[in-house]
């Protein structure tokens, strides 16, 4: 069978692929052919779709701030930005905050965040016990010394309408999508020549760009180098509460638990410890987690949730980077047509946009113009120099 040609061709049609997608086909400075190779459109069990879809500013580290403020800053203009024949993208951005919640272990690592964060122009706040619950009169702030509450920039929105608002606008600009799983990749020397499909299909490239998410490392197998990703499962549950808890953001508590409101309910979720979250492609839900762990929290931490009622819950994947649990984004030092943008560790939904279009800068100009993303280098991994990022949830 004859090779297709395409000068980009990106392997994987979820968010962070449709934003690379979209930001390339965008530059005014590039004009080559761009082609997206999606496994399953209709995106059922994709992670872009079965996100918690959240947007903060509320990092422990520079390079995740300025990502944070880049993603609201889109987000904001999305509609505009990503309309398609003078139809606006709809995402549902809202932005009620982010609070982190903390004991007296916490009080030194917050305050040194909330000086980087206000050093980097975010817009947060320390708040004690006592005016957390004049300000949340619903919380139980026992064993809670402080909580850092973002005033603006920080919420939520509707995931998967941002991958289809991002899929949909490349495609008017051009880009084309293929349903289709990559099956191995031609490599001669140090360069990517050709994809090869699971029909037979050979994809010829320039350029390859992997942004398969939780199958990261599998394609990065397949171009002979090494990713430290893997697909992890999470659950949320949908909650019901009798009671109204007026002005909630986001809530982390010290536990780990997180919760925040989904229109007249609430979604609530927690990370397992190390040991107990395998490398798995099941898409489990995980009851006992939750009567065991996450509703006692819940219910220490707001009284009125003593009577709530689980209404639903599914389960979604992480493209866990177990390095560091931070992106991995650019060219790769041995594969320099080789572009990496994985590993986000939950955060690819928020962190799409600035992904989108620094992976497209590289490509389309060969460094970045705008955010540099160099600390986000699978440099740091060969080198074994991790890029602790303190406020993982």
């Amino acid at each position: 069978m004859p090779a297709q040609n395409y000068d980009v061709v990106i392997v994987g049609g979820g968010v962070i692929g449709s934003a690379i997608a979209y930001f390339l086909s965008a530059d005014p400075g590039f004009d080559g052919t761009v082609a997206v190779i999606e496994r399953d459109p209709t995106y059922r069990t994709a992670s872009s779709a079965l996100s918690a879809s959240g947007v903060r500013q509320q990092y422990s580290t520079a390079v995740n701030i300025a990502i944070g403020r880049f993603g609201i800053d889109f987000l904001r203009h999305a509609a505009e930005a990503l309309s398609v024949e003078g139809a606006p993208a709809e995402i549902g951005l809202i932005e009620p905050g982010y609070l982190f919640l903390g004991g007296e272990a916490s009080i030194a690592l917050m305050r040194a965040n909330n000086d980087l964060q206000k050093g980097l122009g975010v817009s947060v706040e320390l708040l004690g016990a006592n005016a957390l619950a004049a300000r949340f009169p619903w919380l139980n702030t026992d064993g809670v010394a402080l909580g850092s509450l973002g005033l603006e920039g920080e919420g939520w929105f509707d995931g998967y309408g941002l991958l289809q608002a991002f899929r949909r606008k490349a495609r008017h600009l051009g880009a084309t999508f293929l349903t289709n799983s990559v099956v191995g990749l031609v490599r001669d020397g140090n360069r990517i020549t050709t994809a090869l499909l699971d029909d037979g299909t050979r994809i010829a490239c320039g350029s390859l760009v992997n942004a398969a998410g939780p199958r990261a490392r599998s394609i990065g197998d397949m171009a002979g180098v090494a990713l430290p990703v893997e697909a992890r499962c999470r659950s949320v549950f949908v909650l019901d509460c009798r009671r109204e808890l007026p002005a909630c953001p986001l809530v982390i508590d010290t536990s780990g638990v997180w919760f925040r409101p989904e229109g007249r309910q609430f979604i609530c979720g927690l990370s397992p410890p190390e040991e107990r979250d395998p490398e798995t492609f099941e898409l489990t839900i995980d009851h006992t987690q939750f009567e065991e762990e996450i509703w006692p929290a819940l219910a220490h931490r707001v009284p009125a949730f003593e009577s709530l009622k689980v209404t639903s819950a599914w389960a979604g994947h992480y493209d866990y980077n177990r390095f560091d649990q931070n992106g991995i984004v650019g060219a790769h030092p041995d594969v320099p047509n080789l572009f990496l943008a994985n590993g986000f560790s939950g955060h690819g939904l928020q962190q799409s946009p600035a992904v989108g279009r620094a992976v497209a800068e590289l490509i389309a100009h060969g460094a970045y113009r705008s955010l540099d993303m160099a600390a986000l280098s699978i440099t740091r991994i060969l080198e074994d120099r991790p890029l602790i990022e303190r406020n993982v949830i």
